[in-house]
C-alpha cells in the first residue's frame, strides 16, 4: 500500500515537472516568434547611413548642399584693369572698385557655362556703365568660377555671384557701387540680367537672371539692369525650376566660368 502511494506522488511530481517544462517551452516560443515579427518589421523601416564616397540625392523639395568657391586671393592695392584674357589667379576680395575698364563704343557679351549648359548674355554699357564694367572685370578676374546658383525662385529669378560661400547671400567683395535704375518695370524683360542688392547703393558682385513671367514682380526704383540674355533661355529656364518653396536650389548649379567677349565698334 504505501509502495503504491509513493509510485503515485512520484507520477504526480513528474506530471507536474513536465507541466512547468512545457510551459517554458511554450514561453520561450512565443518570445521567439514576437522577437523574429519584431526585426522583420524593424528591418525594412530603419534609418540607413551614407558611408564615405558614397553619395545621395536630394528628396523631393529639400536643399542641396552647396559647396563652398574655390580660393581666391585679396588685392590689397588699387584695382588694375584685368587682361582681356583674364587673371591668372582668381580674385575673391578687392581693395576698392574697379576703374573704367571698357573701351567707349565697344559690345560686350558674357557667355555664362554652367554645369547645366550655357547662356549668352548682351550687356547693356549705355544704360548701366558701370554695373556693366564692374560685371567684366569680375568676369575678368574669375571673381565667378566655381560659385553655384544660391538662390532659386521658380517663376521669379535664378541668383548668384556669392563669391565666399556661407552665409550664402551675404558675401564681402571689399567695395560696392551706386545704382542706374530703369525707367519703369517694362525694363524687367523675360531673361533680364540685373544686380541684386541689400538696399540703395549696395550693388557688389551679386546677380539675377529674371526668369519668365518674374519681371512684373520687380520694383524699378531698386533695381539696375545691365544686360539680358540673348542666347541659351532654356537652359535659364531649367535652372529655374531647380528651386524649392524657400528659394533654396534642390540642386547644386555651378558657374564653371564666365567668358567676356568684346566687339569693336
Amino acid at each position: 500500500m504505501q509502495q503504491a502511494r509513493k509510485q503515485v506522488n512520484h507520477q504526480q511530481r513528474r506530471q507536474r515537472l513536465m507541466a512547468v517544462i512545457g510551459g517554458l517551452l511554450a514561453v520561450a516560443l512565443i518570445l521567439g516568434l514576437f522577437a523574429l515579427l519584431f526585426d522583420g518589421n524593424s528591418s525594412s523601416d530603419a534609418p540607413t547611413t551614407t558611408a564615405p564616397g558614397e553619395t545621395t540625392t536630394t528628396e523631393a523639395g529639400g536643399a542641396a548642399s552647396l559647396p563652398a568657391p574655390p580660393p581666391g586671393i585679396t588685392l590689397t592695392e588699387a584695382t588694375p584693369c584685368p587682361p582681356a584674357e583674364g587673371s591668372q589667379k582668381r580674385v575673391q576680395k578687392f581693395a576698392g572698385p574697379p576703374p573704367s575698364c571698357l573701351d567707349p563704343g565697344a559690345t560686350y557679351t558674357a557667355t555664362f557655362s554652367t554645369t547645366k549648359g550655357d547662356f549668352t548674355a548682351t550687356l547693356d554699357t549705355v544704360a548701366a556703365p558701370v554695373a556693366a564694367n564692374n560685371f567684366v572685370v569680375l568676369a575678368r578676374y574669375h571673381f565667378y568660377d566655381g560659385t553655384p546658383f544660391h538662390r532659386i525662385v521658380p517663376g521669379f529669378v535664378i541668383q548668384g555671384g556669392d563669391g565666399d560661400g556661407e552665409p550664402w547671400g551675404n558675401n564681402d567683395l571689399g567695395y560696392d557701387f551706386g545704382d542706374e535704375l530703369p525707367s519703369g518695370p517694362e525694363a524687367y524683360t523675360d531673361h533680364s540680367l540685373a544686380m541684386a542688392n541689400a538696399g540703395p547703393g549696395t550693388n557688389g558682385s551679386q546677380f539675377f537672371v529674371v526668369l519668365p513671367g518674374g519681371g512684373v514682380q520687380l520694383n524699378p526704383a531698386n533695381y539696375t539692369r545691365f544686360g539680358e540674355v540673348v542666347e541659351g533661355q532654356d537652359v535659364v529656364d531649367a535652372i529655374g525650376q531647380l528651386g524649392n518653396a524657400q528659394q533654396e536650389p534642390t540642386e547644386v548649379v555651378l558657374i564653371n566660368s564666365v567668358t567676356i567677349t568684346e566687339s569693336p565698334a
